[in-house]
């Protein structure tokens, strides 16, 4: 009997330990997950020979690894990896390569971004940006993921202008504007802050990686070199956060957005309210996440061939525009010092302007019009003024985009091909989901790419892994109006179908 009802009970636990063998066959364990790292670090870029430093630049660095896999971020503040400022053409492979031979890191696994302010680095920036990566590598501790979202919409305008004639024109220092009655509409900001936040296991902050959009190019009251709003944003970020935080600003798509009231002439520039206001809203962001033992990490990076523009058409429009608008010049016979004083007296007194009320009326009574002939006359002549001022103006605005028109078109012909290879990465940290591209992204592309990605939160960064210039949508680069965006671009309009596909691809393999 003893016999038999061990039996029996061999027989009832049997199918149920059989089940949980074949499900624990089809699901292992995941007592051996690899454990995710982190290592962060800050190395000062500032060059102090090149005048007075209002605040310092940094290349910021995050070394991730899971297992055999890692990846790089640095947040460098400058205006470009390679082509424009201070940085040179050579730099990114310079530290990829002592990157790959000394850290064992892949090149592709680098992920390197220009936060786009126009401070001045220092020469030797390649050395000091991997001595960042080379200390956060030299300091990897088990790290937790959390990812969220802020949102700022207090501090940026998009700086396009869609004009009533059909054409848009830009907000530049370069030129002035059109007339405030030519003006249509303005077009969209992303206001989203994405955010990753690494915490040590002991819950104090190590990493902050914020990406938003917005041109940090406000500058600073003394005119000193400045790391610019992104600068002051990432001061405030650290400042409050656990001692030794290190946050990294990561450009977004910020080609067409500019910092909120850029042309202003009544107060000075001054890039440090801004970026505390973007720092505070990202530490409100931070404030709604919590971070978990998500262990995911993966790099995709993979070259993206993309048409070159042939702009010789482009060029002939706006040369035969720059004749038209020099034909269109009236002849007035006022000059600044006439034209100044009879404009504020003619807009203060719009009935009577060249003399009190009774002379008018006394000459009303004799049947004579001197004063009415002379105010005709000078009117007209003001508005044939006006019109040459505003003729001016876009002449301005035609010869700067002219002239990049040019510069491009003799790019694109000694290259050689009517085509060019680009870097497109995909990063995936826990839920953070970030595409990169190396031109100045204009920020309908980024809300594109968001829109249509599987993944909630995706984030999309531009300045990355070289510079190409600026990247409008392809309706943009229809516009004839001359914004400097359109202008100053080697692409022709199919490359955003073909990099939003691309990045659609990359977003469903992360």
């Amino acid at each position: 009997m003893r016999h038999a009802a061990m039996k029996r009970g061999f027989s009832c636990w049997s199918v149920p330990l059989g089940l949980a063998v074949f499900l624990t066959a089809l699901n292992p364990p995941d007592n051996h997950a690899a454990e995710l790292l982190a290592g962060v670090a800050k190395v000062d870029i500032t060059n102090v020979d090149a005048g007075p430093v209002h605040d310092r630049l940094y290349a910021r660095a995050l070394v991730v690894k899971s297992g055999t896999t890692a990846a790089v971020i640095v947040s460098i503040d400058a205006v470009a990896i390679g082509e424009i400022g201070h940085i040179k053409n050579d730099y990114l492979g310079k530290v990829r390569g002592q990157i790959e031979r000394e850290l064992k890191i892949s090149p592709g696994s680098v992920l390197i971004n220009a936060s786009h302010c126009h401070g001045v680095v220092c020469a030797d920036v390649d050395q000091r940006t991997f001595q960042a990566v080379q200390e956060a590598n030299q300091h990897l501790v088990p790290v937790r993921v959390g990812v969220g979202t802020g949102h700022e919409d207090r501090i940026q305008e998009n700086r396009r202008l869609k004009l009533k004639s059909g054409r848009e024109a830009d907000v530049r220092h370069a030129y002035s504007l059109p007339p405030d009655d030519a003006v249509a509409e303005v077009g969209p900001i992303d206001p989203q802050i994405g955010i990753l936040r690494l915490d040590r296991l002991d819950g104090r902050t190590l990493a902050v990686v914020y990406n938003f959009a917005c041109h940090p190019i406000q500058g600073v009251p003394d005119g000193g070199n400045t790391a610019d709003i992104t600068g002051f944003s990432s001061r405030v970020i650290e400042d409050n956060q656990s001692e030794g935080t290190v946050a990294l600003f990561v450009q977004g798509c910020g080609g067409d957005i500019n910092p909120i009231g850029y042309k202003a002439v009544d107060a000075p520039r001054d890039a440090e309210t801004l970026g505390n206001r973007l720092g505070l809203s990202t530490l409100l962001g931070l404030k709604q996440i919590r971070s978990t033992d998500d262990t995911r990490l993966k790099v995709i990076n993979e070259q993206l061939t993309l048409p070159r523009a042939d702009l010789a058409e482009r060029i002939v429009a706006q040369e035969s525009e720059q004749i038209r608008l020099l034909k269109s010049l009236k002849g007035t016979s006022l000059n600044l010092k006439t034209f100044l004083p009879l404009v504020v007296k003619y807009n203060l007194s719009t009935e009577f302007p060249s003399y009190y009320s009774h002379q008018y009326l006394h000459e009303q009574k004799l049947g004579r019009m001197d004063l009415s002939k002379l105010d005709a006359d000078n009117r007209r002549n003001i508005q044939n003024y006006i019109d040459n001022i505003h003729t001016m103006e876009q002449l301005t605005r035609v010869q700067t985009n002219l002239a990049l028109l040019k510069k491009h078109q003799a790019d694109n012909i000694a290259a050689g091909k009517r085509t060019i290879d680009v870097e497109v990465a995909g990063l995936r940290i826990g839920d953070f989901t970030l595409i990169t591209f190396p031109g100045e992204l204009t920020v309908q592309i980024g809300l594109n790419i968001k829109q249509k990605s599987p993944h909630p939160k995706t984030f999309v960064a531009g300045y990355t892994n070289g510079y190409i210039y600026y990247s409008p949508t392809a309706d943009q680069l229809q516009n004839v109006g001359g914004a400097q965006e359109d202008s100053d671009c080697i692409l022709a309009p199919e490359w955003q179908a073909l990099f939003e596909a691309r990045a659609a691809e990359i977003l469903k393999k992360l």
